[in-house]
C-alpha cells in the first residue's frame, strides 16, 4: 500500500472548494496543507462543506487573531479522519462590529472556542446558544488579547526585602559587610 500523495490531495480539495465558491474563496497551500480565506457571508457555508463534502468531520480549534487596524480574523481548524488532510479556514471581520455567525449548529467541538474568542477578542457569534464568559472572573472589563487592551499599571512600590535592614534610615543598623570567603580584601578598591 503506497501513502497518499499531498501535493494531489491538495490539489483535489482545491479544485472541489474551487468548483463550489469560485473566486469568492481563495485557497493556498503552505507545507502540504490547504488555507482557505473567504469572506464572513460565506463562513456557515464554507464550514458545511468541509464538514459534508470533504470529510472534514473533526473540528479541531477556531480562534482569533488581531489584525489591527481595521480587522480580526477568525480562524478554524478542521481535520478529515479518513484521509489525515487538515484544512485551515480563515475570514475576517470589521473590528468596528466584530460579529460572525455562529459555528456550533455545524461543529458542536466550536462552543467552548468562540466562548473564549468571545471572551478574549470581543467577536460576537450571532446564534451562540450561550455566549457567556469562559476563563475571566466576572466584572471583567475588555479583551486581553487585543493589540489596543492596555495593562493594568503596576504601581512603584519598594519590594520590603530590597534593602538591609537599617539601610533605609528606619530601624535597626544593618549588619556588617563582609567578603566572601578567598576574595582579598583591597579587591575592588581603586589603587591610590
Amino acid at each position: 500500500m503506497t501513502a497518499p500523495d499531498p501535493s494531489a490531495a491538495a490539489s483535489r480539495l482545491a479544485g472541489a472548494l474551487h468548483d463550489r465558491f469560485g473566486e469568492r474563496a481563495r485557497v493556498s497551500e503552505s507545507y502540504g496543507d490547504l488555507t482557505v480565506d473567504a469572506g464572513p457571508d460565506l463562513w456557515i457555508d464554507l464550514l458545511t462543506f468541509a464538514r459534508d463534502d470533504l470529510g472534514h468531520a473533526f473540528f479541531d480549534w477556531l480562534t482569533g487573531v488581531d489584525e489591527p487596524p481595521d480587522t480580526f480574523q477568525v480562524v478554524a481548524h478542521v481535520y478529515n479522519p479518513d484521509t489525515r488532510e487538515r484544512l485551515l479556514l480563515r475570514t475576517a471581520v470589521p473590528r468596528a462590529d466584530p460579529r460572525l455567525p455562529s459555528a456550533v449548529a455545524v461543529y458542536r467541538g466550536a462552543n467552548w472556542h468562540e466562548r473564549e474568542t468571545h471572551e478574549m477578542f470581543g467577536v460576537v457569534f450571532d446564534g451562540h446558544p450561550h455566549l457567556v464568559p469562559l476563563l475571566l472572573p466576572d466584572g471583567f472589563e475588555g479583551h486581553p488579547l487585543r493589540k489596543d487592551f492596555v495593562l493594568a499599571a503596576r504601581v512603584a512600590k519598594a519590594w520590603p526585602g530590597a534593602k538591609e535592614p537599617g539601610e533605609s534610615g528606619h530601624g535597626a543598623p544593618s549588619r556588617r559587610k563582609t567578603l566572601p570567603p578567598g576574595v582579598p580584601a583591597d579587591w575592588g578598591t581603586p589603587p591610590t
